[in-house]
């Protein structure tokens, strides 16, 4: 076997090892973030965003999570968003991971908010993406408002009013 088989084969029996619910949080991330980047090409992010809205589950009132346990399973899935963006295909973008992030935490009736933020660096325009949940930033550098000036109000959030 070469390095590069022995590689595959340690990350597979990593990921085996993993409980069944964070497997299936990475094939989700997996699956959406493919999904994500055509979709955004396709359609662009408001119809795109619209769209991942509308088939976002409903979640019955009761299986919304505590907010005392929302950080910690909100840290669970940006491990699995995580995982899946290093050991998936292709190579996602701030907005493709953080839509990616924002659309799994709603499956689960977490109430992340996905923001996008800007600078000017030298003579260019830069535009940045990332979630937050109760301020704590998720899927970044916790300083990253230090780089970016973040819009005023989330991009994305609100799992009653857009249902």
């Amino acid at each position: 076997m070469t390095s590069a088989q022995d590689s595959v084969w340690a990350k597979w029996r990593r990921f085996r090892r993993l409980p069944p619910l964070q497997r299936k949080l990475v094939f989700r991330a997996m699956a959406f973030l493919p999904l994500t980047e055509f979709g955004l090409r396709v359609m662009g992010f408001r119809r795109w965003k619209r769209l991942v809205e509308h088939f976002s589950p409903p979640v019955p009132r009761r299986q919304i999570p505590e907010p005392a346990t929302q950080l910690e399973m909100a840290e669970r899935i940006t491990r699995a968003a995580r995982s899946a963006e290093r050991h998936g295909p292709g190579t996602p973008n701030c907005l493709e991971r953080s839509l990616t992030l924002w659309w799994l935490l709603r499956r689960e009736a977490i109430e992340g908010e996905l923001h996008i933020g800007a600078r000017k660096s030298e003579s260019r325009f830069e535009a940045h993406a990332w979630v937050e949940l109760d301020g704590v930033v998720l899927n970044d550098s916790p300083n990253v408002h230090k780089h970016y000036e973040r819009f005023d109000a989330p991009i994305a959030t609100d799992l009653e009013g857009s249902r």
